[in-house]
């Protein structure tokens, strides 16, 4: 599955409470909640994006709290996937349970400019910077991890393994 869009960078080490700051979570709303995603770290910030863009982050991203509503606001926001030098393990689980694709690049996410076009492969985890014309690496996704993203999460996912 290619997807296209926008890289949006938001620097290293980016905590749960910047994603989605904690008066917002009275509320489990996707759509809500990506009105104020990112606003801990820029207020406005969802205004820039358009749907099926990418988060481009460095080392740790979703790092402090295990709230789940952080995945969920970066979904109701309109981005399609998080690239990061690395994730808080918590993060990482959670998004995948909710649905949010997130790929590992290391060291290669200082190839990614603010702004950059993109095309994402989740499958093969290839990124195209169409700007440089480079393709980057990433972390290829665990066949049963994408099954889990197919199903639009994990209790989808186990729904759809109770009824087979």
């Amino acid at each position: 599955m290619k997807l296209s869009g926008a890289a949006h960078l938001v620097g290293e080490h980016i905590d749960t409470d910047a994603i989605i700051p904690a008066p917002f979570l009275v509320t489990t709303d996707p759509v809500e909640l990506g009105k104020h995603c990112m606003e801990g770290l820029e207020p406005g910030w969802n205004k820039r994006i358009q749907k099926g863009d990418f988060i481009v982050a460095g080392r740790n991203f979703g790092c402090g709290s295990s709230r789940e509503h952080a995945p969920v606001a970066i979904l109701g926001a309109g981005v399609s996937v998080v690239i990061a030098h690395s994730y808080a393990r918590i993060f990482y689980r959670n998004s995948f349970n909710m649905g949010l694709p997130l790929l590992e690049v290391g060291d290669d996410i200082s190839r990614i400019q603010d702004g950059d076009p993109l095309e994402v492969d989740i499958i093969t985890g290839q990124i195209l910077n169409k700007r440089t014309g480079e393709t980057i690496a990433a972390q290829p996704v665990p066949p049963f991890m994408q099954g889990i993203l197919n199903a639009g999460g994990l209790v989808n996912y186990v729904k759809q393994r109770l009824t087979a």
